[in-house]
């Protein structure tokens, strides 16, 4: 899976997850660096389950959006 096609779907998932649209989470994700972060740690956050990414991005923009 590339790094687009990864952020692509991390975007799509995340979104079903909050009850958000796309456009939305792309936002949010660009907004609090995450988008960035889902291309420099690619290798790491890809191997990933599904549950634990969506943890992840749950913790990580609580923490972001706070700021």
């Amino acid at each position: 899976m590339s790094e687009l096609s990864f952020q692509t779907f991390c975007i799509e998932f995340y979104s079903r997850h909050i009850q958000k649209t796309g456009p939305e989470v792309y936002d949010l994700f660009q907004k609090s660096g995450l988008l960035e972060m889902l291309e420099t740690d690619y290798e790491d956050l890809h191997g990933m389950g599904m549950e634990a990414l969506m943890q992840f991005f749950d913790e990580y923009l609580a923490k972001e959006l706070k700021k």
